[in-house]
């Protein structure tokens, strides 16, 4: 359980990070849900509010760098301290090939979901230092394995899994855990738009061991347990859940 527990997760109204908001809450805890997104944000949160659960909406775009510092102005405001961050917002860019790769395309990915991801751990971590808590940071087997046709995601999901690590080696001595989730094919309107068609979306199901693609809700139990004192000897670890497509 996770009762009295503060939790942060970007990118939680739809898709994985909503399956984790929820998560956390039915476990006890108070979750600032945060997204660039503050209609879907909002409805999200009411919905959550409406079935008991403990959430509350807070916008925030991690791209840019003042929406970050002032996002975590108003944690410390209000809370002083958190428990758990989970760095789940990102974006998913169908590029073409590198030679086919804008400049513009490439710096958004990186900046949205490389550098995003960076300036949560850079101004979050300093309001955790003195209770420690868990980092869990939402990676992709894009980010193990070649990414065709999507260069920059591949790299910025790559670039995840070593922050994951270097920060999980700074921070031990702080009792702030860090680990890295590496979903595979996920069926989210994300996922399911990246692909182009529903007949494109089967074959892509049908490449993997299981044959089919995961559910949110296959995500979101392993992170919310390595928010809890379960997994108090976990860090700088990554942990894939794909059906079996990396095997």
């Amino acid at each position: 359980m996770l009762t009295d527990k503060i939790a942060i997760v970007t990118g939680g109204a739809d898709g994985i990070g909503k399956a984790i908001v929820q998560e956390l809450a039915q476990q006890g805890a108070k979750v600032i849900l945060a997204d660039r997104n503050v209609i879907l944000g909002e409805q999200v949160t009411k919905t959550f509010n409406d079935n008991k659960l403990d959430v509350e909406f807070q916008k925030m775009d991690i791209s840019k760098s003042i929406d970050v510092i002032n996002f975590f102005k108003i944690i410390k405001e209000k809370f002083d301290v958190f428990d758990i961050l989970i760095n789940n917002a990102g974006i998913y860019v169908k590029t073409g090939k590198v030679t086919e790769t804008s400049e513009l395309e490439w710096n958004l990915s990186i900046q949205t979901n490389l550098t995003g991801t960076f300036l949560c751990c850079k101004y979050g971590i300093p309001l955790m230092e003195q209770k420690g808590g868990s980092i869990v940071n939402i990676s992709s087997g894009s980010g193990i394995k070649g990414s065709y046709n999507a260069a920059a995601y591949g790299v910025t999901k790559a670039g995840i899994i070593h922050l994951t690590k270097t920060a999980s080696l700074e921070f031990a001595n702080k009792n702030i855990r860090v680990n890295c989730v590496v979903p595979g094919l996920i069926d989210t309107q994300q996922s399911r738009g990246s692909t182009g068609s529903a007949e494109a979306f089967k074959k892509w199901e049908a490449g993997i061991p299981m044959q089919r693609a995961g559910k949110t809700n296959e995500i979101a139990p392993l992170v919310t347990f390595l928010c809890t004192n379960g997994a108090s000897y976990i860090t700088g670890s990554e942990f894939q859940i794909n059906g079996g497509s990396l095997a």
